[in-house]
């Protein structure tokens, strides 16, 4: 896996097996993973070209860190460095990924996620380390000026009314929704 430019986030571009009958590649595995990660969810979301999804992240402890494939159409795959405290606050990365290149985004705990559909529809598969849980599950809102993400000119953006309501990352801090870096750093070092 590759490291981002986002401190615990990894791209896996898998060695892809072709022949006269199509293709096969092996999309997860836990061992050799740079983080920990065990699939205690799987979520499938299929989205017409535009839709924004995010940028969402849960509390921490537990978190939840999110293994990201997308299996049909092309996404622009987004995560957020939203650990106060962290050399990388408020720096984000972005990779697209689509159904010809096959890759996924490994994301640990504290970071936020998001994705704007770049085809008329795209499929995107996440593995997640926890199920979901309302009550600490939070978003920050993705065209926040602070955060000047780079979403693709030339698409329309469509947004949930939730994710449109969300709070700025300044508005989220002061809020005390965002992780700690330090106690991200320590949950990662404990057993799980």
């Amino acid at each position: 896996m590759d490291a981002l430019s986002v401190e615990g986030a990894w791209l896996h571009t898998p060695r892809v097996h072709a022949d006269l009958r199509g293709s096969f590649f092996e999309a997860f595995r836990t061992a050799g993973l740079p983080h920990p990660m065990e699939a205690a969810q799987v979520n499938c979301s299929v989205s017409h070209r535009g839709v924004v999804r995010g940028v969402h992240f849960a509390a921490v402890p537990p978190g939840q860190a999110k293994y990201v494939m997308c299996v049909a159409g092309a996404v622009l795959d987004v995560v957020v460095d939203l650990r106060v405290g962290s050399p990388g606050f408020g720096r984000w990365d972005a990779v697209r990924m689509d159904d010809e290149t096959p890759r996924a985004m490994l994301i640990a705990e504290g970071l936020g996620h998001a994705f704007m559909a770049l085809s008329e529809r795209a499929t995107v598969v996440y593995l997640c380390s926890q199920p979901y849980n309302p009550g600490g599950e939070h978003g920050v809102h993705p065209f926040d000026p602070a955060l000047g993400i780079a979403w693709p000119e030339g698409v329309e953006p469509v947004l949930s009314d939730k994710d449109a309501a969300a709070p700025t990352l300044g508005e989220a801090r002061a809020a005390g929704l965002l992780p700690g870096y330090e106690e991200c750093v320590k949950f990662y070092a404990a057993p799980h």
